[in-house]
């Protein structure tokens, strides 16, 4: 059995630029900035300490006018200094603040990746937002592409009164991307088959019908065991890396910010609580596989 952890966990890996796209220094104020990426004003740049021991980079952005929070858990092969762009695009289309973050081993983040450190990591920024910008619990959609919708689902299955969930090109398990298999094994990772149950707010989920990692049936299945469903976005074509280049992509998700936007305000505001400890035992640049890349290479 042990042997099938370390076949898992060599297939289904995390891949950080390397080197990293950016880095981080002080300006002459002593205000941490990323260094490869174009300066903005609107960028506030922390370094956060975990629990599991790392220290991570964050970066909120923030818009003028914007009441909810995006908080956004990238790809397996991204780091922030490429996703600034697609910020930049998010932040002025939706009108949202946006928080996102490195996962421990990424970037300038310090420590190792593992499955457990990104749930330790998403609990950081979370307390970062209910401490540095009273981010309301009804004001906070938490985000996640592909390997992303792991530490998302961690942090929405714990917190119960988040405005929203929205599922990107996401997966059941880490096995079920390998393997068509009918039940949840212990030494699977991100098991978000048995997550998505316990979320209690409007979950989106998004998925190309022609995702070639991460089959279309992932999304689907995700979706179908929501509680609280909103109508998914199957884009038709698209793949796993893609999907904010069709039109409808930012078309279907500024209706559901509208709309979590409109529920927020008809709820009593609720400030955001602290994050419950871990309790599991530790047994697009969006996804890459191992076995994918071997093959490619030979």
């Amino acid at each position: 059995m042990g042997n099938v952890t370390s076949n898992v966990a060599a297939r289904f890996a995390f891949f950080p630029p390397d080197p990293p796209t950016y880095d981080v220094h002080k300006d002459e104020s002593g205000k941490l900035v990323l260094q490869g990426v174009t300066a903005d004003k609107n960028i506030d740049v922390h370094m956060l300490d975990t629990e599991g021991g790392n220290k991570i980079i964050a970066t909120f952005w923030r818009h003028p006018v914007a009441r909810l929070t995006l908080l956004y858990s990238h790809g397996n092969a991204a780091d922030l200094g490429q996703m600034h762009e697609l910020f930049n695009e998010l932040r002025a289309h939706l009108r949202v603040n946006i928080m996102s973050y490195d996962y421990s081993g990424y970037g300038a983040s310090t420590g190792k990746p593992t499955e457990f450190n990104t749930y330790y990591d998403i609990e950081a920024v979370y307390n970062c937002l209910k401490k540095e910008y009273g981010v309301k619990q009804e004001d906070l959609i938490v985000y996640g592409q592909s390997v992303g919708s792991g530490p998302t689902l961690h942090l929405a299955s714990r917190v119960k009164k988040l405005g929203g969930v929205v599922l990107h090109s996401a997966i059941l398990s880490g096995i079920r991307v390998l393997y068509p298999v009918k039940m949840t094994f212990w030494f699977d990772i991100f098991k978000n088959i048995d997550k998505i149950r316990r979320v209690q707010c409007p979950v989106l989920v998004i998925h190309g019908t022609d995702d070639e990692i991460v089959d279309w049936s992932h999304g689907k299945r995700l979706w179908e065991l929501s509680k609280e469903k909103y109508d998914p976005l199957w884009v038709k074509g698209g793949g796993h890396c893609n999907l904010e280049t069709f039109p409808e992509y930012i078309k279907h998700l500024r209706k559901f910010i509208s709309t979590i936007e409109k529920i927020s305000i008809s709820k009593p505001a609720k400030q955001l609580t602290s994050t419950p400890r871990i309790a599991e035992h530790k047994h697009c640049k969006c996804l890459r596989l191992k076995a994918k890349k071997e093959k490619e290479e030979s």
